[in-house]
């Protein structure tokens, strides 16, 4: 059987098995157990136990865990109503006023979430009453929340960015310096551009509460310093080289119940349903991690991966025009899959192709995040959709309309990463020095 026909039956075997309700873990399970049997001597069997027993029992996934129990702990305190109180006597001289706060409360919780949803949710909570009582249009405030809410995917600590390093076998804690600096541009675009739209619609934005001082702005900012903390303890013990991420993952652990009990919302009720959240959310990650290990053996006895490689190194793509159609690929599979799901899914098949086109995997680590953030507010399937739509009972449409700026600029964010490399490269090679 030709390589077209056994790859059109596997792929007829995945959405087949997607579209009954079976879950994604399991299903990429299926399909390499369909693809092992038929086209490989190799008992089908042995290979499912070794291999998902392998990429199970990872110790560089144990960070994964913890990072996942940090952003539940901290979900469930008041870091959010602590983090506007510090952040808005700050962004009501800017144009735009506080929409800002979704913007910057985003990529402060980002640096201790690691999770877009976890990001979008906790903000959420935090900034849209808040700005719907004071008048903000809603269009902009939910529509720049579902654009900053993916920031929990790209600046540091990342979940997404650990299951790629892991899938790649490229240092996590490269990865995480090197989202610091895409993570702020992003941030800025944002925030450039609520500020031009503001200015475009000056009678649209509420007038400023009050003209703070310097001095209410400095006593307010005190409501940042536990949050502040946190992330100078989990980033700084990994970029200062004291921490492996697992190790700065189990600091932000002890640090989120530590802020929670200085708070007063740690109880025995917010502990369990924290770890039980943590467990639950994990133990999806995990599942789809270990099917995906096996369809990516499945796929290298096959052989699928190299003679894709070499059909499409056989094409002469410039790197630009395979990095362009991964793009539209990913954009595409993001209608129907999560973020994690599509990383794994799809890693064993694409590296093989990327390295041949002489592209830098930790470079191409940070691509892949940004692309997975397009995703996160792409219909039906974004996660941040169906967050929004839960606390704002609005329509995914409407949801998805009012983030399509902030979808550009991502793209934008992307163009720039590829014609400046050096802003995800060069952090990270100053840190090896």
């Amino acid at each position: 059987m030709s390589d077209f026909a056994i790859t059109s039956l596997l792929i007829v075997a995945l959405f087949a098995l997607l579209g009954s309700g079976v879950w994604i873990g399991l299903t990429l399970s299926g399909v390499a157990w369909i693809g092992m049997q038929l086209f490989s001597s190799r008992p089908a069997g042995d290979a499912m136990a070794i291999t998902i027993w392998g990429s199970a029992s990872s110790w560089t996934l144990t960070a994964l865990p913890l990072f996942v129990w940090m952003g539940e702990i901290l979900f469930r305190t008041r870091l959010s109503q602590d983090m506007f109180r510090g952040l808005a006597p700050w962004m009501q001289g800017l144009p735009g006023r506080l929409l800002h706060t979704n913007v910057v409360g985003c990529t402060i919780f980002a640096a201790v979430s690691g999770s877009s949803a976890a990001t979008c949710a906790t903000i959420g909570k935090m900034s849209l009453p808040e700005l719907a009582r004071r008048g903000y249009p809603d269009r902009m405030a939910i529509g720049s929340l579902a654009g900053a809410g993916t920031l929990g995917l790209l600046i540091p600590p990342s979940i997404i960015m650990i299951v790629y390093g892991v899938t790649a076998e490229v240092s996590i804690a490269q990865l995480f310096i090197a989202g610091v600096l895409p993570g702020m541009l992003l941030a800025l675009l944002f925030s450039g551009y609520i500020a031009g739209w503001s200015l475009l619609n000056p009678g649209r934005v509420p007038a400023a509460d009050t003209r703070a001082t310097l001095a209410y702005k400095l006593r307010e900012s005190r409501h940042l310093i536990p949050v502040m903390l946190l992330i100078a303890a989990v980033l700084g013990s990994i970029y200062g080289g004291i921490a492996t991420a697992t190790e700065a993952a189990a600091l932000g652990v002890v640090g989120a119940l530590l802020i929670s009990a200085a708070q007063g919302s740690l109880s025995w009720e917010t502990f369990r349903q924290s770890l039980m959240g943590g467990v639950r959310l994990y133990c999806m990650i995990a599942l789809i991690l270990a099917g995906a290990a096996f369809l990516t053996l499945a796929m290298g006895y096959i052989g699928l991966p190299r003679h894709l490689a070499e059909w499409i190194g056989g094409l002469g793509l410039a790197p630009w025009q395979l990095l362009l159609a991964l793009v539209g690929f990913y954009i595409l599979l993001g209608c129907f899959l999560d973020g994690i799901s599509m990383v794994v899914l799809t890693m064993g098949v694409i590296l093989p192709t990327v390295q041949a086109a002489g592209i830098d995997l930790l470079w191409f680590g940070i691509f892949i995040v940004i692309v997975v953030e397009l995703a996160q507010i792409t219909p039906p399937v974004g996660f941040n959709l169906f967050v929004l739509q839960g606390m704002t009972g609005r329509d995914i449409a409407w949801i998805a309309r009012a983030a399509l700026p902030f979808f550009v600029l991502m793209l934008a964010a992307l163009v720039l990463i590829y014609a400046l490399p050096e802003l995800a490269t060069w952090l990270p090679a100053q840190m090896r020095r």
